[in-house]
């Protein structure tokens, strides 16, 4: 393994932990076409595996090796060898924080933690968290850096925000860690998730031909479309000690993806023909509005900058709707929802209320 001022070697072994969701199978082929010589390996407890939204062919082709596990319980051998891991697994959105909050703390925080210091007792040099932009909560003003006040609103937010201050507190001088906080995720995936406010729009569009906007439109939200994420991984990955010190904290998305909901509403119904948006002008105040300064991102990764535009990822998202002849207008109560999924599964008695598997009588 090389050094933490170099790069990676030629053929690292990666561990994607959480993998089969919607961000993994984009970070998955990206890495694959990086380092096509990589040993990527992915651990997740399949909550989502089946929830394909492609006719493509099974999207952890990419991979040498799918482990189904839940990551609260790997164990230190999984890292022996490994030079990079990237923690991507989560109770990944407000609803299920707060449906599941004990869960979301075990899983997005204690879960995490515990893997980066046993990444580190088996010598893995670079370890990525996927942590978020929304620990700045309600922000008014100017744009958050990543030295604003800290202001989580909900359990997803306080649990990104316990494992970044446990992941910096961490004396391991041969592990680079950093946390990417993400903007809001959007854009097509083999695992299309529609509880995310562009995909949201996008859905509505081509099922209703209309965007209802509950609130008044004007809460401020940064977007990210997941293949720059995927991106951003790469990077963080290969970073050195000199780009950020050994534990960074850095907002990852672009400037100009600052949007106010109403101007992407407006945007998802310019490109569906015939459909139209509305807002509710008297709708309480959003608390979720914020815009974030992701300069220090600019500087830092000049070569991986996100590359989306907004206009195309609704384009994309738009083809991957009709590609799959998507239809259903009551696709908030479907498993594509991530809650609903997971609901679903505990209906059927397959899935315990603290998020385990359960196994055959």
């Amino acid at each position: 393994m090389e050094g933490l001022g170099m790069t990676l070697r030629l053929s690292p072994k990666i561990i994607l932990l959480g993998n089969l969701g919607y961000i993994g199978p984009i970070v998955a082929a990206t890495l694959r076409k990086s380092w096509p010589n990589a040993n990527l390996i992915g651990v997740d407890p399949g909550f989502f595996s089946d929830r394909l939204t492609t006719h493509d062919a099974w999207p952890e082709r990419f991979l040498n090796q799918q482990i189904i596990a839940d990551i609260r319980d790997v164990d230190a051998s999984l890292f022996q060898g490994a030079d990079a891991v990237v923690a991507l697994a989560a109770v990944s959105n407000d609803p299920m924080g707060a449906r599941f909050e004990t869960v979301t703390t075990e899983i997005n925080q204690d879960a995490i933690v515990q893997a980066a210091h046993l990444a580190a007792e088996a010598g893995v040099s670079r370890f990525v968290f996927a942590s978020s932009c929304s620990v700045y909560g309600f922000a008014e003003g100017d744009a958050r850096s990543e030295d604003a006040p800290l202001n989580p609103l909900t359990a997803y937010a306080r649990s990104k925000i316990g494992t970044e201050r446990a992941l910096e507190a961490m004396n391991t001088p041969g592990m680079l860690r950093t946390a990417l906080r993400f903007a809001t995720a959007c854009g097509p995936s083999p695992r299309l998730r529609l509880d995310l406010v562009l995909n949201d729009f996008a859905a509505c569009a081509v099922t209703a031909g209309k965007i209802t906007v509950l609130s008044d439109g004007s809460p401020w939200r940064p977007l990210i479309d997941v293949r720059d994420m995927a991106r951003a991984i790469d990077w963080a990955i290969t970073r050195t000690e000199d780009a950020g010190g050994q534990w960074l904290a850095v907002n990852a998305g672009s400037d100009v993806w600052n949007y106010q909901i109403r101007d992407l509403a407006q945007a998802v119904a310019e490109a569906v023909p015939g459909a139209s948006y509305s807002i509710n002008p008297d709708a309480s105040p959003d608390s979720r509005s914020y815009k974030v300064d992701f300069s220090l991102y600019k500087q830092l990764a000049p070569d991986h900058q996100p590359v989306q535009t907004l206009a195309g990822t609704i384009t994309d998202l738009l083809h991957l709707l009709n590609e799959i002849h998507f239809k259903d207008p009551d696709f908030r109560s479907s498993p594509l929802m991530r809650l609903k999924a997971l609901e679903e599964h505990i209906h059927n008695g397959t899935l315990s209320e603290d998020l385990r598997w359960r196994m055959p009588q």
